[in-house]
């Protein structure tokens, strides 16, 4: 059974795309190592029998792969350990799924001359991939790629974005608008580095509509624990109905229930969403590395599949008329569902797991 290494950092982002590719690759044969941080203990039950290798490494800033070799003492521990783990399992394939705990892993697999491919959800590389996309054999991409592009666009494939089976369960799920006097049922979600932002917005928002439209909104909102109580008395202040919680292990079912989102556009939010088909209100993370959310709400958005809209500009009188509008006119979110449906590719992990398969068979 050959053996295929996926690397990844050490966050939801990275490895839940890992995760997809791992199960694909699983049911058709490969044995499966994930080569990351300690931090993969938290996510370590999604990946059922799978073997995991943790290497050493730090967070760089340096571009360049000689200048990477010779900075922090962890990193180049880090290349030297995955050299000898790759040589002891000698895989086909060695798949990089950006976040810098990759960067080690993947040096170590072009050292080595090994099949090597990286993946970029976002529209924009990331810097770990950036590192090594030069000097990979494939780039599989998700958004068409704007900045920071490799030298050779024909490794570039369009595979789309592997993508969690409960996600892909929901694909496509119909959608129905609110009734003209019933419930907008609006989903708010930013992750670990984006949600309190929302915490604060949405109260004062909701405090600009009218009483009758305050009735309308049926909530569901993370929030981060620190937040949770002040942000739970101040909707239940306004008469809001809502419900929030830390996280949600069941984010796909939640898009796939609501009316409308207002959330981060990190890759996966914005490939679930075009997935499912459901209308956002995107709001990028605006000390985002490079502001690599940019490009992936622009992406929907321009597809007419919601709205692009910077935290600095998002007012809560912005929102709350924003709002306003579509409690008014809530049949305008249908061709928003349907036009989100346009930028998916339901088939982003089967497409990824072939190009990665016909890698490793070159070796």
């Amino acid at each position: 059974m050959s053996v295929i290494v996926l690397s990844a950092g050490g966050t939801g982002g990275h490895l839940f795309p890992a995760q997809a590719l791992a199960g694909e690759l699983q049911k058709r044969g490969r044995k499966i190592v994930v080569m990351t941080d300690k931090r993969f203990k938290n996510y370590a039950t999604s990946f059922p029998g799978v073997t995991v290798e943790t290497v050493p490494s730090a967070a760089f800033s340096d571009r360049s792969i000689l200048g990477l070799l010779a900075s922090p003492f962890e990193i180049v521990g880090g290349v030297v350990m995955s050299l000898i783990k790759l040589m002891r399992l000698k895989p086909a394939a060695v798949v990089g799924f950006g976040g810098y705990p990759s960067v080690p892993v993947m040096v170590a697999a072009i050292l080595l001359r090994k099949p090597t491919a990286i993946v970029t959800p976002d529209a924009l590389l990331g810097r770990a991939n950036r590192l090594v996309m030069n000097h990979v054999r494939l780039i599989a991409a998700n958004l068409p790629l704007v900045r920071f592009l490799p030298k050779d666009m024909k490794k570039v494939v369009y595979t789309g974005n592997p993508m969690r089976p409960e996600a892909i369960a929901l694909a496509g799920s119909p959608y129905e608008a609110p009734q003209p006097d019933g419930p907008l049922k609006l989903l708010v979600f930013g992750g670990s580095q984006g949600a309190r932002v929302f915490s604060e917005l949405l109260p004062a928002a909701l405090k600009l509509l009218t009483p009758e439209e305050r009735a309308r909104i049926d909530l569901v909102q993370q929030a981060r624990p620190e937040d949770l109580e002040a942000a739970k008395a101040a909707f239940a202040a306004l008469g809001v109905k809502a419900e929030l919680a830390p996280f949600f292990s069941d984010m796909p079912a939640r898009m796939a229930a609501s009316h409308l989102v207002i959330a981060r556009s990190g890759a996966g939010t914005v490939s679930e969403l075009a997935l499912i088909g459901r209308p956002a209100i995107l709001v990028p993370l605006p000390h985002a590395l490079d502001d690599n959310q940019t490009p992936n709400a622009d992406a929907l958005a321009n597809a007419g599949g919601g709205w692009r809209v910077r935290q600095n500009e998002l007012t809560p009188q912005k929102l709350s008329e924003m709002l306003r509008a579509i409690l008014a006119d809530p049949a305008s979110l249908v061709p928003k569902a349907a036009a989100a449906r346009t930028i998916a590719k339901a088939d982003g992990t089967e497409r990824f797991a072939d190009a990665v398969e016909q890698l490793a068979r070159s070796a």
